[in-house]
């Protein structure tokens, strides 16, 4: 979990800061270490199957998108040129 940092009355100064650096930097990742170690993760067939329903779903809705376009586009092609016939 996050720590809590105490505020102090003193100001602290820009090379106090700088000097804290590499400390902090290694606290966090230790703590990003400890909640990897928490992490589960999905076994390989899962991450398998939900990577295929994505990718046909995205075919789906791209061959749906593609036909409104197509659709609309003709249509308005066929107006367009009906109404610059007169």
């Amino acid at each position: 979990m996050a720590k809590t940092i105490a505020v102090t009355d003193q100001p602290s100064t820009g090379m106090q800061q700088l000097k804290s650096q590499p400390a902090r930097l290694s606290e966090f990742l230790k703590d990003v270490r400890s909640e990897m170690r928490k992490v589960i993760w999905p076994p390989r067939a899962e991450v398998q199957s939900t990577t295929i329903v994505v990718l046909v779903t995205v075919f789906i809705f791209a061959a749906y998108f593609w036909i409104v376009d197509y659709s609309i586009g003709g249509a308005i092609e066929y107006m367009l040129r009906h109404l610059t016939q007169h």
